[in-house]
């Protein structure tokens, strides 16, 4: 899970602004060994390094 999230991170199929707090953004990335599941990955991108808030298999994601 480590890489998708890394992957997730690199090169995302998509990003979500967070509609609550402005210094957080969302990456999202289909993962074909789960059935093209979108995996989606909250990020706190206003510090060096990003931290990440949480992870999980988003199923009301679409459009990837």
């Amino acid at each position: 899970m480590l890489e998708w999230i890394a992957v997730a991170l690199a090169h995302p199929a998509r990003t979500e602004n967070d509609k609550d707090d402005p210094a957080l953004v969302h990456a999202l990335l289909a993962i074909p060994e789960r059935g093209f599941r979108v995996l989606r990955v909250i990020y706190n991108e206003t510090v060096d390094p990003v931290v990440v808030v949480t992870v999980y298999f988003d199923d009301e994601a679409s459009d990837l």
